[in-house]
Parts: structure tokens; sequence; C-alpha cells
């Protein structure tokens, strides 16, 4: 059973708080959860007010489509969460 571990570094320019990053983050999580049937968190970097390391897991029976959801990803926060930059993204099947 292949398991997909998608590990993104965002910026949230303009936050000026851990609670404003964390008000900008939690709808982007929710989302996420609910369009790509994905779990997600932020793993990393919960002290730095503009940056975050977001880690996407998924488990399928299928690993191409394992693969092909996790890899839409990140075109998918660019278009849909333009106020969020991805500096880094790495994908990991297991």
């Amino acid at each position: 059973m292949p398991i997909g571990l998608l590990t993104l570094s965002i910026q949230i320019p303009g936050c000026q708080s851990l609670k404003e990053k964390r008000s900008r983050l939690k709808p982007l999580l929710t989302r996420l959860h609910h369009e790509f049937n994905i779990s997600v968190a932020e793993m990393d970097a919960q002290d730095h007010w503009s940056t975050a390391i977001l880690g996407c897991a998924l488990v399928n029976s299928n690993l191409a489509q394992v693969q092909r959801s996790l890899q839409i990803i990140p075109s998918w926060i660019e278009q849909h969460w333009p106020d969020v930059q991805i500096t880094d993204e790495d994908l990991e099947i297991i």
C-alpha cells in the first residue's frame, strides 16, 4: 500500500504575528483536506511569523493516484491562494 508525503515550505508575506499566521493557515489546511481528501498539518517553523512547513499525507491502494493527487497540490495552492508563496516542495512515496 503506497503512502505519499508532500512537504511544502511556504512563505506568507505580511504576517505580523503568530496569531495572524495561524488565522491565514487554518483555512488553507481545511480546504486542502476537503479538496484532496488528505491529512495535512503544519510540521515545522511554528514560531516563525511568515514561514510554514506543511506536510500532506495520502494513503491509497493505487500508486499512480497517490502521485497524481499530491503532485497537483502546489499548483492548486498557487492558483487558489495567491497570498501564499511556495518556496520548496518535496514528494516522497513510501
